[in-house]
């Protein structure tokens, strides 16, 4: 990509509302794109910079929906901070379950942990994990019930909840 091409991704990175510190990656994703294009041996685009515009409008909306991710999943986790403090539960209680979860999501075998992963902190519905890992909504509520169960004994086991 030329100093053209770049400066015309960089505006349209820009318009789609992309922060101006984050205009550097997003050239470089478009960057990656066109090289791994040719790596899997697929011609060229024939207008490059067409198809670099392109490229670079959906960056923009996948940056902003990811924001959007973000923010929602700040809004749930805030949601469950107790607003007031019981005075029969320990001060250090949440830092704790926070540790145990972690550990517990640790724990879990790969495919049950990216599931709930999705479900509980990307906020995916069963049908978007479905089609963004490519299996059955069966198999995803499988895994997040078996992956629920385990973390909720293991919970148990450490005496946490």
């Amino acid at each position: 990509m030329g100093p053209a091409l770049e400066d015309r991704v960089r505006a349209v990175l820009a318009l789609g509302g992309m922060p101006y510190g984050e205009l550097p990656d997003g050239v470089q994703q478009i960057r990656l794109k066109l090289l791994e294009r040719a790596a899997r041996g697929e011609e060229a685009p024939r207008d490059v910079a067409a198809w670099a515009a392109v490229v670079a409008s959906n960056l923009a909306m996948d940056w902003h929906r990811a924001r959007r991710r973000q923010e929602r999943l700040g809004e749930r986790l805030a949601a469950l901070r107790p607003e007031e403090r019981d005075e029969h539960r320990p001060a250090d209680e949440s830092p704790l379950l926070s540790l145990a979860v972690a550990a517990g999501l640790d724990a879990l075998p790969d495919a049950q942990r990216q599931v709930v992963v999705l479900r509980f902190y990307a906020d995916l519905p069963v049908r978007g994990i479905a089609d963004e890992l490519g299996i059955p909504e069966g198999t995803v509520k499988s895994r997040l019930h078996a992956a629920v169960r385990s973390l909720r004994e293991r919970l148990h086991e450490d005496e946490v909840v």
